[in-house]
């Protein structure tokens, strides 16, 4: 079966038609119609989206002490899936994903960053791999070459304690792009987030008390701003709510801060990304819509959680050649963001799963 699919592409908003040709999309008709391969048109008009991401989702697992359930993940990837979310990126699980993962064809694609790695007393005991500092380097290739090309290297934890040092975070990221890998960072405090960004890393995940005066240097080098809003807006909520601390001035000061970093990250040339970090699954149109209430223009929180992620993670837009994955939408969610998450049609690996 051949499919068709006629629509507004974004984000270059010119009409389009394309065809399947297996997990393909093609501009021309792909040859053998007639002969046993019947054309059926699925999108016939809206808007076509080349499928959503979210950046940063942990599924396997919802909290550190029930463990990696491999039932759980594959429920979690078809809520992604069922959301019009194709496209995930695990930075840190448990365990490495398990290998039927990337030969399901129901299922999202995977970037994944194999297991935490954590300092002892740096991470939730027992959920990553509790490393010296000097094992840093040498895990994070192995994570990064067992897994997607990425690692995930925890920077910091409490907000009152020191951050992995900077020359141990230089010394693993250079050694994980020695190989060709990327490094995500969980950051949040200011020395986490300071550390992160000058040893060069690929990603900062959260950003908590990220100095603005790093944003340029993060623009240069093609740092990624991913600051997961809304994991932390019930908290702040929260935290408000509770008395007056050292601890909750500090946790409010970062909340506030990954905000207002939404739009000068943006203004400086930073890519920031949609990432959500938190259950359920399938809600990076939840998320687009935290950085758009930050300050992000409609367009790009939009592109967050679709084609400016997908090419970060080094895939086309719809284009000839390029994977057959694609949302349709019936109206343009650039200008009407709460559509994001209700898409019309799903297309993947050219198979309509909605």
């Amino acid at each position: 079966m051949i499919m068709r699919i006629r629509g507004v592409v974004l984000p270059e908003r010119v009409e389009r038609t394309f065809w399947t040709d297996g997990e393909v999309l093609r501009t021309e008709p792909p040859a053998g119609r007639g002969a046993g391969r019947e054309v059926e048109t699925v999108v016939d008009g809206g808007w076509l989206v080349p499928e959503l991401v979210d950046v940063h989702t942990h599924p396997g697992a919802e909290e550190p002490e029930h463990g990696f359930d491999e039932a759980a993940l594959r429920r979690h990837l078809e809520a992604h899936r069922d959301a019009g979310v194709l496209l995930v990126r695990t930075p840190g699980t448990m365990r490495r994903m398990p290998g039927w993962v990337d030969t399901e064809p129901g299922l999202p694609r995977v970037r994944s960053a194999g297991r935490w790695l954590a300092a002892p007393g740096r991470f939730f005991p027992g959920v990553g791999r509790d490393l010296r500092e000097d094992r840093l380097p040498g895990a994070a290739v192995e994570e990064a070459t067992a897994a997607s090309g990425w690692c995930k290297i925890i920077g910091d934890w409490r907000w009152d304690e020191p951050a992995v040092p900077l020359d141990v975070m230089t010394a693993a990221v250079d050694a994980v792009h020695a190989v060709g890998g990327r490094v995500a960072v969980h950051c949040q405090t200011a020395e986490g987030s300071r550390n992160a960004v000058l040893s060069g890393a690929d990603s900062l995940e959260h950003g908590m008390h990220l100095d603005p005066g790093l944003l340029e240097l993060m623009a240069r080098q093609g740092t990624a701003y991913i600051p997961t809003l809304g994991a932390f807006a019930e908290s702040a909520e929260v935290w408000r709510g509770r008395e007056r601390s050292a601890k909750r001035s500090a946790w409010l000061a970062g909340w506030e801060g990954m905000v207002a970093n939404v739009r000068a990250a943006y203004e400086a040339g930073v890519t920031v990304l949609a990432g959500t970090d938190t259950f359920p699954c399938g809600t990076v149109a939840a998320e687009s819509r935290q950085l758009f209430d930050a300050g992000l223009p409609a367009g790009e929180a939009v592109g967050a959680a679709s084609w400016t992620a997908r090419k970060w993670l080094g895939l086309p837009g719809l284009a000839d050649g390029a994977p057959a994955d694609l949302v349709a939408y019936d109206r343009d969610p650039t200008a009407h963001p709460e559509v994001l998450g209700r898409p019309a049609r799903i297309v993947l690996r050219g198979r309509v799963v909605r």
